[in-house]
């Protein structure tokens, strides 16, 4: 007799979120950050999550990281688009602080 283990249905999961965070770094100035673990792999990313960071100044989006559905993992700055390589939800927040970090000492150093 062979016992068998019950397996979940993939498909059946929700996406859960994993962030939904607005910080203020100054009265101009916020940074908004957005992370869902999906319950697969979207096409054009090599990982379970969709993301959305952004740092707003003066009501103008200076930095967003983001992996559109087909684009993959990439960001914005200064007019351009360029590729961003994924390793976890924890690098990519501190990637994105790196950049507002930067950001702000090359604008306001």
């Amino acid at each position: 007799m062979t016992t068998s283990t019950p397996v979940g249905i993939l498909s059946n999961m929700k996406a859960r979120q994993l962030l939904n965070r607005r910080v203020v770094l100054a009265p101009n100035a916020f940074a908004e950050m957005v992370i869902w673990q999906l319950p697969h792999i979207q096409p054009g990313s090599a990982h379970p999550f969709k993301y959305r960071l952004a740092f707003v100044v003066d009501g103008e989006c200076i930095l967003r990281y983001d992996n559109e559905t087909g684009k993959g993992d990439h960001r914005h700055r200064a007019g351009r688009e360029t590729r961003y390589v994924f390793t976890s939800v924890d690098a990519l927040v501190k990637d994105f602080f790196n950049d507002v970090t930067r950001w702000h000492n090359e604008n306001h150093g």
